[in-house]
């Protein structure tokens, strides 16, 4: 099973940074190149424990709907999303925060199965990994960028 981790640097508060990354409307502003929507469940707003959302999104020139779970949250510490239904075997993604010198750390910790066996690794290797890692990391990028700046305030209630 691979993993993807990604850690980030922010310069902002814990809570924040840990409702921005909760944040449905965020979400979707931050994954415009794949044009992912919310269409079912928890579709705006912040998503809480035992909450589901469906996304719809466009990867690799197919349009893809991907249900996940909110299945654990310790806040502002920590939440797991894992699928619920979509296009891989599964997938957990564990969301990590710490204050570390009066900054934020998010740890993301991308945990993924790909269907279709031997077929599937190959294709892990190949294209997927980097694909998700680069989306992810892109994700962050734009947490980053709203948790700094009073961007956040778009999209959390104050």
């Amino acid at each position: 099973m691979p993993i993807i981790i990604i850690k980030t640097l922010i310069n902002a508060p814990i809570q924040r940074c840990f409702d921005l990354s909760r944040s449905i409307d965020l979400h979707q502003i931050s994954t415009v190149q794949t044009k992912e929507r919310a269409i079912a469940g928890k579709t705006s707003g912040l998503i809480g424990l035992n909450e589901t959302v469906t996304w719809r999104a466009k990867h690799f020139g197919i349009t893809q709907n991907l249900t996940s779970k909110i299945t654990a949250v310790n806040s502002p510490n920590y939440f797991v999303d894992e699928m619920v239904s979509g296009a891989f075997k599964s997938f957990k993604h564990e969301h990590h925060f710490e204050v570390i010198n009066g900054q934020t750390q998010m740890i993301d910790q991308f945990y993924y199965t790909s269907p279709l066996r031997i077929i599937g690794r190959l294709f892990d290797s190949i294209v997927l990994e980097k694909y998700m890692f680069k989306l992810l990391e892109k994700r962050n990028q734009v947490i980053k960028e709203f948790a700094e700046s009073n961007k956040w305030k778009q999209v959390l209630s104050v």
